[in-house]
């Protein structure tokens, strides 16, 4: 540990004066923030510490640091919504990294490599069940293991991934990058039971010493629609796992697709690549759509039609009826009294996704929300000792990010009760914001786009549309980051000290202060561009 360095846990006052007398009033010390990055990932990751390791091409060494957080980097670099990017200081200076796309890249990597953790402490002994194969178990499962536990899943499904492989289509996540995935976590020595669900977790959990219970949201939501003579009326949940099992039903020419969501946008895309004309019905605008603008924008690029700011009021063999709506001052949807009449053979209802946690109603203890998602404490642990929940089940958005987040702090939590010396988060430093850094230090550089497959090509089957970068590239946009509020050693400070007080400690270990010859004069402050340094004053002296 460097002697001058501190973690901040609140913001210091960055205000000083250079006060260089015969008593030093105020000193510098290098201080470790937190990238805006790695504040804003659901899944916890050090985002900039990887980053910096995939610059120098140590790919290796940057996986390593992912899966302390993250075990399925090659399906996050694809699915994610990546709200790192969104939170990126470079956003306000040209283009934010393309943290995905690098982390694919290394992903990607590590399964032609076939890289698996090294499992570094002894086995406790302890036997754990995890109920659900997908993000949020696997997470789960995938922590438990590193910390030396015995883990089994089970899953109802023939095939292990969830709803990432049974609600995200292959053309977003291809179905042998999710494989390469789930064939790691067994070869850390994870048990994957299939085909087996759940239905006593009272007469399974007495096997264990602890349980997370993760089962995804696989049944769609229904609404009462009045129909007479109509077509087929699927939901889309189901459609995309019919699919997925080569069980594809049979579509008319037009198909219709209810909902505005990231589901919907799937439902229409694969619709499209099963021959039929895809039509969305949403009842808000795009502005308010609860599917992620890039999702809506790739539907429309290949050809999906939505009808905005319409709603579905009655149904008749091969049309439907729709009332106009509009926004209200709120960002509301009312209805207008207009009634237009759509053409279509087959609706499919996107209307969102809920878990059954029926399996858990006699379990003493568990209680639920009046959705039905599972009550947790702040340890993810249900009122049941010793039982936890996490994903789509407990109260929460529904990504594969924040699910595997909650598998993570389950793993910790559960690993804490198993050895009865219960888990404390350690505070997080103040968060390195744009206003801090020092500009004239970086180059504008637009991000590096990724490739994308033609769209005659995307319409005739289910190959991956967004490709990834190549090495050079993948080491070009990780340098753009700003290594926010931490040191990159670029010796600024080094060189920018009047009184020679800094003192290089060699690649990789940064520097240290000579506070005998420092006078507080606060230049390497003011000059390091990722503020990595902080003024603090001097300790009071007392006596």
């Amino acid at each position: 540990m460097n002697p001058n360095r501190t973690d901040l846990t609140s913001p210091p006052d960055l205000t000083h004066e250079r006060r260089t007398g015969a008593v030093r009033a105020q000193r510098p010390v290098y201080a470790d923030l937190m990238p805006p990055c790695n504040h804003a990932c659901p899944a916890g990751e050090n985002i900039q510490a990887w980053l910096s390791l995939a610059t120098e091409g140590k790919y290796r060494e940057a996986w390593d640091v992912i899966v302390r957080d993250n075990p399925m980097p090659a399906v996050h670099g694809r699915v994610c919504y990546h709200p790192c990017e969104s939170s990126c200081n470079r956003n306000e200076f040209d283009d934010s990294i393309s943290i995905h796309a690098v982390e694919r890249f290394i992903g990607d990597m590590a399964l032609e490599e076939k890289w698996t953790p090294q499992i570094k402490v002894p086995s406790s002994g302890k036997k754990v069940l995890v109920v659900g194969a997908g993000p949020s178990g696997i997470s789960c499962a995938h922590h438990l293991a590193l910390m030396g536990h015995q883990v089994e899943i089970r899953d109802a499904g023939p095939l292990a991934g969830g709803m990432m492989r049974f609600g995200i289509p292959a053309y977003r996540l291809p179905r042998n990058i999710l494989d390469g995935e789930v064939a790691r976590l067994e070869r850390m020595g994870v048990r994957i039971t299939l085909n087996h669900k759940v239905e006593d977790l009272e007469k399974e959990f007495a096997k264990f010493d602890a349980a997370f219970i993760a089962v995804g949201a696989h049944l769609g939501k229904k609404t009462d629609i009045p129909a007479r003579d109509a077509g087929k009326i699927l939901d889309a949940v189901s459609f995309l796992r019919d699919v997925e099992d080569g069980n594809a039903p049979a579509l008319g020419r037009r198909v219709a697709i209810y909902g505005g969501g990231n589901t919907a946008m799937d439902a229409a895309r694969v619709a499209m690549r099963l021959g039929s004309e895809p039509l969305i019905i949403y009842r808000r605008d795009k502005a308010h759509m609860p599917a992620h603008e890039v999702e809506a924008d790739e539907a429309m690029e290949e050809g999906v039609n939505i009808h905005w700011l319409r709603t579905i009021k009655s149904i008749e063999a091969s049309s439907f009826t729709v009332e106009k709506m509009e926004i209200d001052e709120k960002g509301r949807p009312r209805p207008t009294g207009e009634f237009e009449t759509i053409e279509a053979d087959d609706l499919i209802l996107a209307l969102g996704q809920d878990t059954d946690t029926g399996f858990l109603k006699q379990v003493s203890g568990i209680s639920f929300e009046s959705d039905g998602t599972v009550i947790v404490d702040d340890q993810m642990m249900t009122g049941h000792p010793g039982i936890f929940a996490g994903g789509d089940m407990v109260p929460s958005a529904r990504t594969v990010t924040i699910a595997v987040g909650h598998g993570k702090k389950a793993a910790r939590n559960i690993d804490g009760f198993l050895r009865n010396d219960p888990y404390l988060k350690p505070a997080s430093p103040a968060v390195a914001t744009y206003d801090k850094l020092k500009l004239w230090y970086f180059a504008g550089v637009k991000q590096q786009g990724q490739p994308h497959l033609a769209l005659t090509k995307r319409r005739d089957g289910f190959g991956e549309v967004v490709g990834g970068l190549s090495d050079a590239e993948v080491k070009f946009e990780a340098s753009r980051c700003f290594s926010c509020g931490n040191c990159f050693e670029c010796d600024g400070c080094y060189g920018a000290c009047p009184e020679d007080a800094v003192i290089k400690l060699g690649p990789g270990n940064r520097y240290q202060f000579n506070l005998d010859k420092c006078t507080g004069c606060g230049t390497c402050f003011e000059q390091c561009p990722c503020h990595a340094i902080s003024i603090v004053p001097e300790p009071a002296v007392v006596g």
